[in-house]
């Protein structure tokens, strides 16, 4: 079985066949489990989990309930009972949110390798993973869904990165621009957009745009941009000196 928390929350078989997973309460009880696979959690969590502050009168047999339906719906062998528990019977990668971070830590680690073709691939394959708001069948989802947002800007982030490395600024300056106006406050995604205006040849934009981020950071925190933007503004002002003629034959 393949699980998607990514999105609207969805199981597959291995062959690809879908599995109807019918009311909002049975894919928020999928969700609570595929965020935990193999591991055991009380009726306690799960109950938070499906129904918030606001549980029903007998909780623990709606949700003894809603195993039975979803062990139903993907099999019983999916869903096991242990510890006083239930637990979804499956390993990390079979869930796309681990998937997702798995491939993205290697993309990651390439690039850092100094192998920006195999980051651009695996990221692209993490991010493909994404259909919609992480966990969007959780009622309250909170941080942990603010945490897989955050981990996703730092893949687009590293997939940017890697686009800069392979010498494809003026391919990533639209996307790059896009996702800067999303985040306006966030100095390392900014900061590669400037570097990607300066490997395209437009210093001047990368100038304006600096003062742009200088602008929206004071309107906006009343701060200065930070020490690695500051260091790319000044390297635009002083560019390396142009190359020189090449140099004569040595005398005779």
């Amino acid at each position: 079985m393949r699980y998607a928390i990514l999105g609207t929350t969805q199981a597959g078989r291995a062959d690809g066949t879908p599995v109807a997973l019918g009311g909002a309460r049975l894919r928020a009880l999928l969700t609570a489990l595929a965020l935990r696979p193999g591991r055991a959690l009380p009726p306690e969590v799960l109950i938070t989990d499906i129904w918030g502050a606001d549980p029903p009168a007998d909780a623990p047999g709606a949700l003894q309930a809603l195993v039975g339906r979803l062990r139903r719906a993907l099999g019983h062998d999916a869903v096991a009972s242990a510890d006083g528990g239930y637990l979804l019977c499956a390993e990390p990668d079979a869930v796309d949110l681990h998937r997702f971070e798995r491939l993205a830590a290697e993309g990651d680690r390439a690039l850092g390798a100094g192998d920006p073709s195999r980051a651009a691939a695996l990221l692209d394959e993490a991010l493909a993973l994404w259909r919609g708001p992480a966990l969007a069948d959780l009622p309250d989802a909170g941080a942990r869904a603010v945490g897989a947002e955050r981990r996703r800007l730092d893949a687009r982030r590293t997939r940017h990165a890697a686009e800069l490395a392979l010498g494809r600024a003026e391919a990533a300056l639209a996307p790059l621009h896009a996702l800067c106006q999303e985040h306006p406050l966030d100095e390392p995604l900014q900061a590669l957009r400037l570097r990607a205006l300066r490997a395209a040849g437009r210093p001047a934009e990368a100038l304006a745009a600096y003062e742009e981020i200088r602008t929206g950071l004071a309107d906006r925190l009343g701060a200065d941009p930070g020490p690695e933007l500051r260091a790319l503004h000044a390297e635009l002002l002083s560019p390396p000196p142009a190359a020189g003629p090449p140099a004569g034959p040595p005398p005779a």
